[in-house]
């Protein structure tokens, strides 16, 4: 696996940088090819900040912790890993059979999408909306419980891919009582199905 160690706002200690890579390189007894990892270790205020990015295939997982101690922080962050690729070992396992879309480069091209974090701040409000950060990621074809099971790899509370089944664009979203709500987006409107 090729893993990238960034350190920032903390000196890069080799023993950190060792501890970080043997912790991480334990997901190898989950997955049959996890390919690369990017480890960011960060002292921000006193906290150290573990933010550590797995690719697998078609899949990302993702853990971020922070704590009063590097050493404390990357733990945590693997053992958020850890516990969503024993939630979905076999599933994990299946898909990586008998589904390769990640090597069909023209598709995956096709399916491209910009993702974009905005900030409104108060001092910036009559400039509008500022972006201050940009993301592009595969909008994957999937199935929903795929997307909620990438979700809760990457532990976010939304996902956004290109639905199977309709073969459009879609979002799932973790809600505040714990359920998951879908968006359904479309370039064409639809009739509705009540009379």
């Amino acid at each position: 696996m090729q893993m990238n160690i960034t350190f920032r706002h903390v000196d890069p200690i080799d023993s950190l940088k060792a501890y970080a890579q043997e912790k991480v390189e334990r997901v190898n007894k989950y997955l049959d090819r996890a390919s690369e990892a990017h480890v960011v270790l960060s002292v921000e205020k006193h906290h150290h900040q573990a933010d550590i990015t797995i690719h697998s295939g078609p899949y990302m997982l993702r853990g971020k912790e922070r704590s009063q101690d590097m050493y404390a922080s990357i733990d945590l962050a693997m053992d958020k890993i850890e516990r969503q690729l024993k939630k979905y070992k076999e599933k994990l396992k299946e898909k990586h059979g008998r589904d390769r879309v990640h090597h069909r480069h023209d598709l995956v091209e096709q399916m491209r999408w910009r993702h974009q974090v905005i900030e409104h701040a108060e001092e910036a409000a009559e400039q509008g909306p500022r972006i201050i950060r940009k993301n592009e990621f595969l909008a994957q074809p999937m199935s929903i419980e795929e997307a909620i099971m990438h979700m809760d790899l990457i532990n976010n509370d939304f996902y956004v891919f290109t639905n199977s089944t309709t073969m459009e664009m879609n979002v799932v979203y973790r809600r505040k009582d714990h359920t998951f709500g879908l968006i359904e987006a479309s370039g064409v409107e639809r009739k509705s199905l009540v009379g």
